[in-house]
């Protein structure tokens, strides 16, 4: 059974590209346009990762990140950032929310692919 990975992003076309880029690699993909509408779909659904875009109307990465931490069955889920905001400040609030890793957009579809496997794979 492969992988279900969710996507969260404000951008309909970075969520088409992410959705293709993971789709072409085997994985079953969802998305939500906010983190809002992921938090939603958490409460639901288990996805194995989480891909999300930190600036967001209603909700936004980091937010999402510390909400999905506080249940049980999302404590241990990778959670990578892919955003383009690019500060170690930020990255460090990110660490500390408790985020897996940070991608810096625009994101390489080969890396994306080499990233997804190796945090679903440790």
């Amino acid at each position: 059974m492969p992988n279900k990975i969710l996507i969260v992003d404000d951008s309909p076309s970075i969520r088409q590209m992410v959705e293709a880029t993971l789709a072409s690699g085997g994985y079953d993909v969802a998305s939500a346009e906010d983190g809002q509408e992921a938090l939603e779909k958490c409460q639901t659904n288990q996805y194995d990762f989480v891909l999300t875009d930190q600036n967001m109307p209603r909700m936004d990465g980091l937010s999402l990140i510390r909400a999905l931490r506080q249940m049980d069955n999302y404590k241990r889920t990778p959670i990578v950032v892919l955003t383009t905001e690019a500060s170690d400040e930020m990255k460090m609030q990110g660490r500390a929310a408790g985020a897996t890793g940070w991608m810096v957009k625009p994101f390489d579809p080969s890396k994306l692919l080499v990233i997804s496997a190796k945090v679903l794979n440790s």
